[in-house]
């Protein structure tokens, strides 16, 4: 809406679009060039006419003056926030939307502003607002690692942002507003210290306070950690990795608006004094954000509610009272909500039939009505009088405006919805019942059940009333960890992730199926913080868990119904977690004195899909029967007072203890052991020193040996951790036996028993002390008698023992058979050199061992067989005669073996 410079509300009215759009297309219209900085382009802009007359409706203050002066309502104050202060600038940057605003925490900058459709949208009982919140990259000096090096779609932790922005203004906008606003957030520089978060909301509180949304009351938000027992606001980043406590809250000066939370089973009791440490916090920044609006803050467009007529609430109630209260009462969601959709018919065609309602199709849409009234009188034409021909006028049957006008057809539907609403509402006051016949205390029956999925790891099915969530659990190693990319400036893995699904048949309608929107994100987040408490640690259990959530039916708290249903399929799955969780959603009628109530609220526990709708309140919380692991309040009203939270938290706490005893009746129980389906995972521990000889350039050796084992996969980590994840026990023992082989220290004197002949060469055997690991054993070290070839005394595949007798400083061993067999007078005689026999040149005859020979060393190994993998490794003939190979080719094959660390080829 156009406004003065002095902040006087313009009569021009705001639903007028056709000036509007002609001003926008004026060719002065300013635009930024790419020849120079934002700050100079802004001047430029300022000394224009043109951009003066733009100018007006984003300035509180008179425009630029002619000195040149580029920001003359630049503004800079400092308002507190939890234990420091932000600065606070408007005026400086975006100067063309309704407000903006950046907000400064130590080197952490937040940039938020707020803009308005000048023609207000179709009524509806949804506020159109739309938050965007963004971490730009650039905001660390990086760039996004995606193809285009630019941000893409929303994050999942921007998207629980956003959500954390919108819950809290919401309650503080008037009923009747609806010019879509948006609301845009962005983190232009993070400094790694203070959160972005809270920030955030607190910006938006300021920028939507300094706007023309007529909102009733300044927002803002804190932080609170506990930190070695006490209580802190606004703790920075590394402080919160000790918290056991991290709240987040949004309010007003005078009221709670909103709180969203995890903690490690805190008892209800640290709870509220946790809240009230950040009430007290956000009380402080509200009324400077309160103080800042007054002052510099546009003229609110409180000309743009529109309500419906009262004398609407009078026609529904007489056509409807009776036969509503009745459809209320129907404790079957699907029938009750049919039977007040047909009864929602009948009225509106009984007042269309009366003339209350304008029929659309005769007379056009209701907004077409003011265009028509403006350019009514520009229509006209002036005749001179007595030049008036009494032939030229005509009676139109249809006038341009209908008349009488009395209500719209979106009208009729609020105001029905609303009178439904108040009856729920009475009949919960006055009677002390519920739709479905329940005090307000009351929890629907719970049936429970695991293993409905044989293939699956783990699997279970919770249905409370008509709400009903199908859990499965899904187990990995580390590639199956989902991968975060944030402003920290290093990827992080989640282990643990639960991922919420909600179908359009959950609630018996027919819908669009895509990507998760906002609202499953976020309770998906709140069911996996929930659960998240209970896990075991990754050195107990090292596996990457995933639950997956699918709503089946729906009618009040699904993401709480993924709470009991995820903590029961991971009992199914074998997950050791430390205790079973549940979680319940409690609910209030606030206004019970306009009922014939005390006054005083009510709070509902387990509530239903309706009394979330016309209710005041949705109070997730979760947790054990001692302590909360996880909560989310939503308020519809102005906000809650600390004593009517406390009254919940009690309250959900019986309700929790008494779903706890339900899921124990489970039918059939969770195995509480691991599936024959889910993957084996075993750790072992190795000197960091080689791991880089497990890994091999570019991954070779540790792809072999998954390859030759048959397990699924190996990860291995900088401190010798090496995990291994197999579908069997022999594929595990397999790559067990090959990584410790390749990991031993071999020492001179070590004796190996039944080690396995793995290949054969003129000079000697290469025999497999250990998976992956070879020795030589040379012709002359295999007996104690002289040999022409090792062929003539074992085979390959024969087992022998030998005993290591040498490792030389590329690594490689030098084994033996002789040394292990007993010395006797022959064995000396054997060893003694021959006496010369003419030419001193040539070799005394050679002796053949006997062919017996073989067979005793075949039969004289002993030991656990194992199934090894050949590495062949060449060696030097020692103090005998260097023996020549039959073919070349081969021993060079050989020499390119060579590597100083027997591994699997």
């Amino acid at each position: 809406m156009l406004t003065s410079p002095s902040n006087a509300l313009h009569s021009t009215p705001h639903f007028w679009p056709i000036r509007r759009s002609r001003l926008l297309r004026s060719r002065n219209f300013p635009r930024f060039h790419s020849g120079g900085g934002n700050f100079c382009s802004l001047s430029l802009l300022s000394a224009r006419s043109g951009a003066r007359r733009l100018s007006v409706r984003a300035l509180a203050g008179p425009d630029a003056s002619e000195d040149g002066l580029a920001f003359p309502n630049h503004v800079s104050v400092k308002i507190p926030f939890g234990n420091r202060e932000i600065l606070v600038e408007t005026g400086l940057m975006g100067r063309q939307a309704s407000s903006a605003v950046t907000v400064t925490d130590g080197e952490t900058i937040v940039y938020t502003s707020v803009c308005l459709a000048d023609v207000p949208s179709e009524p509806s009982d949804f506020l159109p607002l739309y938050v965007h919140y963004q971490e730009r990259f650039s905001a660390v000096g990086r760039t996004s690692g995606g193809f285009f090096k630019r941000e893409g779609r929303t994050k999942d932790h921007e998207v629980l942002i956003c959500r954390l922005i919108d819950r809290p203004l919401r309650p503080t906008m008037p009923k009747g507003f609806y010019n879509e606003t948006q609301i845009l957030s962005w983190v232009l520089s993070y400094d790694g210290l203070h959160a972005p978060d809270a920030l955030a909301v607190t910006s938006a509180g300021i920028a939507v306070a300094l706007s023309e949304v007529p909102n009733s009351k300044a927002v803002a938000a804190v932080r609170v950690g506990l930190i070695g027992g006490e209580f802190i606001v606004n703790p920075t980043v590394k402080e919160m990795e000790e918290s056991q406590l991290d709240l987040f809250l949004a309010g007003t000066d005078s009221a709670i608006l909103t709180i969203e939370g995890y903690s490690n089973f805190l008892p209800e009791e640290m709870l509220v004094q946790a809240v009230k440490v950040g009430q007290d916090a956000v009380q402080a920044t509200c009324t400077a954000i309160e103080a800042l609006a007054k002052k510099y803050g546009k003229a609110k467009m409180v000309d743009a509610i529109r309500l419906p007529p009262p004398e609407l609430y009078n026609h529904v109630k007489e056509l409807a009272g009776e036969e509503l209260s009745q459809a209320l009462q129907i404790k079957s969601k699907i029938p009750r909500r049919k039977a007040i959709s047909s009864l929602e018919e009948k009225v509106l065609t009984i007042l269309t039939e009366k003339g209350y309602v304008i029929d659309e199709a005769a007379f056009g849409t209701t907004e077409a009505q003011p265009e028509l009234l403006e350019d009514e009188d520009e229509d006209e034409e002036v005749v001179p009088e007595g030049e008036v021909d009494q032939g030229d006028v005509h009676i139109r049957p249809i006038p341009r405006k209908p008349i009488p006008l009395l209500f719209s057809e979106v009208d009729v539907k609020l105001v029905f919805k609303e009178v439904s609403s108040k009856l729920l509402r009475r009949r919960i006051v006055e009677g002390g019942k519920r739709s479905d016949g329940r005090t307000l205390d009351g929890i629907r029956p719970i049936n429970s059940r695991c293993g409905l999925l044989p293939r699956a790891h783990g699997s279970s099915l919770f249905t409370r009333g008509e709400t009903q969530a199908l859990a499965v659990v899904t187990l990995g190693n580390n590639q199956m960890a989902q991968r975060i990319d944030n402003l920290e400036g290093s990827d992080e893995y989640k282990r643990f992730y639960l991922q919420y699904t909600f179908p359009p048949s959950s609630v018996g309608e027919v819908g669009r199926i895509g990507a998760p929107g906002r609202r499953e994100i976020g309770h998906g987040t709140l069911a996996e913080r929930a659960l998240e408490t209970i896990l075991p640690s990754d050195d107990d259990f090292p596996y990457t868990i995933r639950v997956e959530s699918t709503i089946l039916e729906s009618n009040g708290s699904s993401s709480m119904a993924s709470v009991c249903g995820g903590c029961l399929a991971l009992q199914d799955a074998g997950v050791p977690v430390k205790c079973s969780v549940a979680g319940i959603a409690m609910g209030m009628v606030w206004d019970t004195e306009e009922f014939g109530g005390d006054g005083s609220p009510l709070i509902l526990s387990d509530i239903t899909g309706a009394e979330d709708a016309s209710g005041d309140m949705d109070f997730k919380v979760a947790g054990n029967e001692d302590g909360v692991t996880a909560f989310q309040m939503d308020i519809k009203v102005g906000g809650i007072t600390l004593e009517i939270m406390e009254k919940a938290l009690i309250q959900a706490k019986t309700g929790r203890r008494h779903i706890l005893a339900e899921m124990a009746k489970c039918s059939p129980p969770p195995t509480l052991s691991l599936s024959k389906y889910a993957p084996l995972i075993h750790i072992m521990k190795v000197h960091p020193s080689k791991v880089y000889s497990l890994i091999g350039s570019g991954g070779k050796k540790v792809k072999s040996i998954i390859e030759e084992s048959g397990v699924e996969a190996i990860d291995m980590q900088d401190d010798g951790t090496v995990k291994i994840m197999a579908n069997d026990i022999a594929s595990l023992e397999r790559a067990k036996a090959i990584i410790s082989g390749l990991t031993m220290v071999p020492a001179v004197g070590d004796i190996y028993r039944n080690c396995e002949i793995k290949s054969m060469a003129p000079y000697g055997a290469f025999v497999e002390i250990a998976p992956g690991r070879e020795g030589l054993c040379h012709v002359s070290e295999l007996s104690a008698e002289w040999l022409a070839k090792p062929e003539d005394a074992y085979n390959i595949g024969d087992r022998i023992d030998v005993k290591l007798i040498e490792v030389n400083e590329k690594g490689q061993l030098r084994l033996s058979v002789r040394a292990l067999l007993p010395e006797s007078e022959s064995d000396k005689d054997s060893q003694k050199p021959p006496p010369p026999t003419g030419d001193s040149t040539k070799s005394s005859p050679r002796k053949y061992v006997n062919p017996s020979l073989k067979d005793r060393a075949a039969t004289r190994a002993s030991g656990d067989e194992l199934v090894w993998k050949k590495k062949d490794v060449r060696r030097s003939s020692g103090g005998d005669k260097p023996m020549k190979s039959s073919s070349s080719s081969n021993e060079e094959d050989r020499g390119s073996l060579v590597n100083g660390e027997a591994t699997i080829s």
